[in-house]
């Protein structure tokens, strides 16, 4: 049933999706011939006028849902042409009906021409605002020194590729280093605070000898971006990894975010490790978290995962288990394990409210 009804909710949102600028689903732009197919056959196949002549005059419109000016015109030539045509017995519109008709032929074209315009204008914006986005956050590379990644973000805000969750994975001249962190709050607003704190990370990547020095570099990033704020406390919750140069080992460094999953054998379990404070908060460099170090075996994986995922909730208020949904995937390839969380997530959950992060890191020389 739960699947069934996450297949329900994305039909249902693909389907809104027009609304908002994308491409109109297949009905729509079948819905105009469709019609006129429709009416015309019914007026020739009937022994008797039909007085349905006045669906016709909704041909037009519609086709400027779906289509440019030159094919509303089309459409409404041969509107024109079928009220005109014997066989249909619609053949007797008085010059008023006609003109109408006419005129709203007219009005169509010129309002599909002005959507064809704002239409083009739109694809160039999000053309510009996607090649931004992805300046932001590049897509992951599949490996990053001796560690496998693969990760999946969705965000919140429909239509935009960053939000306030955000991971980064960086080889650095102490090991490989992953964050995944949430910023407060939600959508584009979060974005300036995303891109201060990547850039704090990539430098702290390359000059901070422990994570610790990386964790505090983020929490002075956020204390100087909020200092000029009445009122504002900036904060972010954030794991912070280092790999160990043969990859044998893991260091951590949680800072209010749930703890990286361990997936061995088989079996999963959470990393433990003292939840520090959030980033950005409390007085700066006071009683700093420490960093817990994890041996890994040849075959282990870890997954990571955002508030969206863990906190995600059904109809009846459950939250999503991920530990023992993972239990079930464990065989799953790293590459397919985040896609296919996120397809359970959405059988689970009837909307996802909150972005949605998840990050697999895979040794690769260990042993």
């Amino acid at each position: 049933m739960r699947r069934v009804r996450g297949r329900l909710w994305r039909r249902y949102r693909d389907e809104r999706d027009w609304l908002r600028g994308a491409p109109p689903p297949r009905w729509v732009r079948v819905l105009p011939v469709a019609l006129l197919v429709a009416v015309t056959m019914a007026t020739v196949l009937s022994s008797n006028a039909l007085d349905i002549g006045f669906l016709l005059g909704a041909i037009p419109p519609l086709t400027v849902l779906s289509y440019g000016p030159l094919a509303t015109a089309l459409m409404g030539a041969l509107v024109v042409v079928v009220l005109n045509v014997p066989a249909t017995h619609l053949n007797r519109p008085g010059n008023t009906d006609l003109l109408t008709i006419v005129f709203v032929v007219l009005l169509s074209v010129f309002v599909s021409y002005v959507r064809s315009r704002r239409d083009a204008q739109l694809i160039t914006e999000r053309t510009v605002g996607h090649a931004v986005q992805r300046a932001i956050a590049p897509p992951l590379p599949e490996r990053v020194g001796d560690v496998g990644c693969s990760g999946l973000y969705r965000a919140a805000q429909r239509g935009t590729l960053v939000g306030g969750d955000f991971f980064d994975v960086r080889d650095g001249p102490y090991g490989v280093r992953a964050v995944m962190a949430d910023v407060q709050g939600h959508g584009l607003a979060t974005v300036p605070t995303v891109v201060s704190l990547l850039g704090a990370f990539r430098e702290a990547v390359l000059d901070q000898p422990d994570l610790e020095g990386v964790a505090a570099r983020l929490d002075r990033r956020l204390a100087a971006d909020s200092a000029g704020e009445r009122h504002t406390e900036m904060f972010a919750t954030g794991v912070l990894l280092e790999f160990s140069v043969d990859v044998r080992a893991v260091r951590v460094v949680v800072r209010g975010h749930p703890p990286p999953m361990l997936l061995r054998d088989g079996q999963v379990r959470e990393i433990g490790v003292s939840p520090g404070i959030p980033l950005g908060i409390g007085p700066f460099g006071v009683d700093p978290p420490k960093e817990v170090t994890v041996g890994l075996e040849p075959g282990d994986r870890l997954f990571l995962a955002s508030d969206g995922v863990w906190e995600a909730r059904d109809a009846s208020g459950a939250f999503y288990p991920l530990a023992e949904r993972l239990r079930s995937l464990t065989a799953e390839d790293p590459a397919a394990l985040t896609a296919r969380v996120w397809a359970d997530l959405l059988s689970h959950s009837d909307a996802i409210r909150d972005d949605a992060t998840m990050l697999v890191l895979t040794p690769l020389s260990s042993g």
